[in-house]
């Protein structure tokens, strides 16, 4: 019989991704809705460490997965590791972050339980026992409310939506020996494009840039190093070449929830509006008085960005001096 929540976490060279936390604070939400337990599960080779860390955020329990075979995402190997582990335990709910690994994770997860999965979630009701899913679709142009039948329901949830809350509780930490079954994958090589930036999806400011910039990228860049944020770009930009498409925001690229998406130069397509509409707060700078932007904005400013973004970094600096 089902039972319990499950909270699958997300860790890089044994270190946490932020969405990690909103995930394990978002299964203590619903866990404590449906009056049962939570259960944090960390993958990964040298992690067992990370389970201390964890319990911080409101697991009753942690289930570690170390092995060396999980030292890097593989499809395969993931799926069978965590479903092995979680087979025992029969959850009722497993949330998990819907980050590139996580959709990938989810997807095979549900598949293999034959369960029902609602994707890239911007929030989550508990009513009389019965779990509503609220997701964007169609490019983002409504919001559905879904319903899951049947157990488990996987939820994966949009990195940088839900509230981290620490509620540190005495978890009761698990190690089962590791079951990855059969595994037809291998890392040949990894590329880590970070250069020790911030990280598109969890970065809580976020300047892009369009067709509008030339391909001049500076000003943008000097912004969001004043503000602590992330630089990202149109499909058009990263097409033109003026910038990599890790970068780009839309449809096709990243989806992204900063608490500010400053646009610049960006006309405002639906593909582009996909990728960034439930960001908190929206600015757009554009010389086109009539582009899209400006209706889903909530600051609009008219003119050259190449004569406001300086402005604002001058601001933005002066304020922090």
């Amino acid at each position: 019989m089902a039972n319990g929540v499950v909270a699958i976490t997300e860790q890089r060279d044994g270190a946490f991704r932020k969405v990690s936390y909103e995930v394990v604070s978002e299964g203590r939400r619903i866990a404590d809705a449906l009056s049962c337990n939570l259960t944090a599960v960390v993958v990964g080779s040298g992690v067992e460490a990370l389970a201390g860390e964890i319990q911080a955020f409101g697991a009753d329990a942690v289930l570690v997965l170390d092995d060396p075979g999980l030292a890097d995402y593989r499809t395969d190997a993931y799926a069978n590791g965590v479903a092995a582990a979680l087979a025992p335990h029969a959850p009722a709910v497993v949330v998990i972050g819907a980050t590139a690994q996580g959709k990938d994770l989810a997807a095979r997860l549900a598949a293999r339980w034959d369960a029902g999965l609602a994707m890239d979630c911007t929030a989550v009701a508990v009513q009389g026992g019965a779990i509503t899913c609220t997701r964007p679709m169609f490019g983002g142009k409504i919001f559905a409310d879904v319903t899951i039948k049947g157990a488990p329901q996987v939820i994966a949830l949009r990195p940088n939506v839900m509230p981290i809350q620490r509620v540190a509780r005495s978890a009761v930490v698990e190690t089962p020996p590791v079951q990855l079954g059969s595994v037809k994958t291998t890392v040949v090589e990894k590329q880590m494009d970070t250069g020790g930036k911030v990280e598109l999806t969890e970065a809580e400011v976020i300047v892009s840039g369009g067709r509008g910039t030339g391909g001049n990228f500076g000003p943008l860049e000097e912004l969001a190093a004043a503000l602590g944020g992330a630089v990202g770009a149109s499909r058009s930009a990263v097409d033109e070449g003026w910038r990599k498409h890790s970068d780009q925001v839309g449809q096709t690229g990243r989806v992204v929830s900063p608490a500010l998406y400053i646009a610049c130069g960006i006309s405002g397509a639906i593909q582009h509006l996909a990728g960034m509409s439930t960001s908190k707060v929206i600015v757009a700078i554009n010389k086109d008085a009539e582009a899209p932007i400006f209706a889903k904005a909530d600051v609009g400013i008219v003119g050259d960005i190449f004569q406001v973004v300086p402005e604002i970094s001058a601001a933005v600096r002066k304020i922090k001096s």
